[in-house]
């Protein structure tokens, strides 16, 4: 079974129709399976840079502070004890802890679809025949989304000040990416390397050369061994 839905080109006009495969687009929402994915790819994408050092890090005199007995004071024997100012930390982060979790291909594709599909039902996606540039030109591209957003009645596509749109091609392009780089509110990415959490993070989801990026989808989200289409 399959959807339609329109496809407008760079100038804000409809230039056609595209059946959206329920695959792809039809999936019931799990907002349980999607979290979990999410979860693991942000934890995946950690580095681990955060690092106290304990005190057998910590470069200090090996001198014991003062006499064991005779001072009135508490006894101790290192100055870079963890109740120490200057001193080791207890317990702290460290950079050889390891944050990565396991994720099922089948459960990353399921994520996926299941995101599409909920962009798709609230209205967040949107199809372009082409988003092609002569040269790398800003302006030619704010006009364009403007455009798009005007004709498809989706103004904060053109407004929205922070993540308005994820621009999701059917193969990279260098002109295109260059076009949008300067703006704050638009990310290009290949339709091979789109994930849940990038679909999530941006409002909009603008999908350039439909047929192309719908089939790549079609792939990416069938069952390992199943035929597509």
């Amino acid at each position: 079974m399959s959807m339609e839905t329109t496809i407008y080109s760079m100038d804000g006009k409809a230039s056609g129709n595209l059946s959206l495969p329920e695959t792809v687009f039809g999936v019931q929402w799990n907002p349980d399976l999607v979290h979990d994915v999410v979860v693991a790819m942000q934890s995946n994408a950690r580095g681990g840079n955060a690092h106290a050092k304990d005190r057998s890090e910590v470069k200090a005199t090996t001198r014991k502070p003062w006499k064991q007995k005779g001072t009135g004071r508490a006894r101790h024997g290192s100055r870079v004890s963890n109740i120490w100012t200057g001193g080791g930390v207890a317990h702290g982060p460290r950079n050889e802890k390891d944050y990565s979790k396991k994720l099922n291909k089948k459960v990353r594709a399921k994520a996926l679809a299941s995101t599409l599909s909920k962009k798709h039902e609230d209205g967040e996606v949107v199809f372009v025949d082409s988003l092609t540039f002569a040269e790398p030109k800003t302006a030619t591209a704010k006009a364009a989304m403007a455009a798009i957003a005007k004709s498809a009645d989706k103004a904060a596509l053109a407004t929205k000040r922070q993540n308005a749109a994820l621009v999701v091609l059917a193969e990279r392009n260098e002109a295109t990416e260059k076009s949008f780089r300067n703006f704050g509110n638009y990310t290009v990415k290949a339709v091979k390397d789109i994930n849940p959490v990038d679909l999530l993070t941006y409002k909009y989801v603008v999908i350039a050369e439909p047929q192309a990026a719908v089939a790549t989808l079609e792939s990416r989200v069938a069952p390992r061994g199943a035929a597509t289409k």
